[in-house]
């Protein structure tokens, strides 16, 4: 496992961490998990030298944050870094344009989200905790600056993140010119390239951390979808690849393999994409198994593609607009 300098945090984090929404499970959350594999797995991870792990408390109301605290109890000696986020109090994913920041995130909800989180992780501190969405907007009003501020002088977390709506690189960019914001989490991925346009240069100038998201595209970019493809009952990712989706997806997919390295899948390929970009100072792929921690955690072995391959790769760029089944 490969490191890099989480921003002006100045942490030593994994450069592929562990995105844990999948083991969650529960209503509105990826189905098929149970904990025995995923405990295997996130163990497996820290063996391998992952110290990264994003969870929410959304993600099965709590459970994925469970499974994290028995993983940092199993592992006392190890330096894990815990990424946790507070959901919206309207629970509306993505946010409003026109939502009141008093019905998001108002300073009670905030702090009471915090304490579950901490007592669900059986910890006393999280390494950072994240807004789960945003708006720019919500800056026009002193109650969210009121409320960060609290939260920072609580003791009760270390640095304070914000979750971009998919699709929307640019709205966080006001949040983050406010001094108050240590990091960003972003869908950044093949097809997903726009954050290189405004949001990375700004991290950058600000030396604000950048975690990548869906690097697999929510699956597309594993290679393994057809049109045919469907999900059990109550999987998030049924009302997600409507036919309008599912269809453009795989399409996309299959144009991309036809430039695939004869030595290298699909998946390797997506990682490789975001490693490449020295912005980006952790991905956070989604791992249910300990195969998938192994071929993951594989990639980060210092190699690059080549220039005529990201030349090739820039042509898969796919802008989309957030619409009714995104979420």
């Amino acid at each position: 496992m490969r490191y890099r300098t989480f921003g002006r945090l100045g942490w030593n984090v994994a450069e592929v961490g562990y995105g844990m929404w999948g083991v969650g499970a529960g209503p509105g959350g990826w189905q098929g998990a149970d904990d025995e594999t995923s405990l295997a797995a996130l163990q497996l991870s820290v063996d391998l030298g992952c110290n990264v792990f994003d969870t929410a408390w959304i993600y099965g109301r709590g459970h994925s944050e469970v499974l994290l605290g028995r993983l940092l109890k199993d592992n006392p000696r190890a330096d894990l870094k815990i990424f946790s986020k507070i959901p919206p109090k309207d629970r509306n994913w993505p946010s409003a344009r026109d939502s009141d920041i008093d019905d998001v995130f108002p300073l009670d909800h905030v702090m009471e989200y915090t304490e579950k989180s901490l007592k669900n992780l059986d910890t006393a501190r999280i390494d950072l905790m994240q807004f789960h969405v945003w708006e720019d907007a919500w800056l026009r009003d002193d109650r969210w600056l009121a409320t960060v501020d609290a939260l920072r002088s609580s003791g009760m977390v270390d640095g304070i993140g914000i979750s971009i709506n998919r699709w929307e690189p640019w709205n966080a960019v006001a949040a983050l010119r406010t001094g108050l914001v240590d990091s960003v989490q972003v869908i950044y991925n093949i097809f997903d390239q726009a954050p290189e346009d405004e949001l990375f240069p700004v991290c950058r100038e600000l030396d604000i951390a950048v975690i990548a998201r869906v690097p697999f595209d929510e699956g597309t970019l594993t290679g393994t979808l057809t049109k045919d493809t469907t999900w059990p009952e109550g999987d998030w990712r049924a009302s997600y690849f409507v036919p309008e989706n599912l269809t453009a997806s795989v399409d996309r997919a299959e144009a991309l393999k036809k430039i695939l390295p004869a030595d290298m899948t699909l998946p390797e390929l997506a990682l490789r994409f975001i490693l490449q970009n020295e912005d980006v100072h952790t991905v956070i792929p989604g791992m249910r198994s300990p195969a998938h921690v192994r071929t993951n955690i594989a990639v980060s072995d210092g190699s690059r593609l080549s220039g005529p391959m990201i030349d090739q790769l820039r042509a898969h760029r796919w802008d989309r607009s957030p619409t009714e089944w995104s979420q």
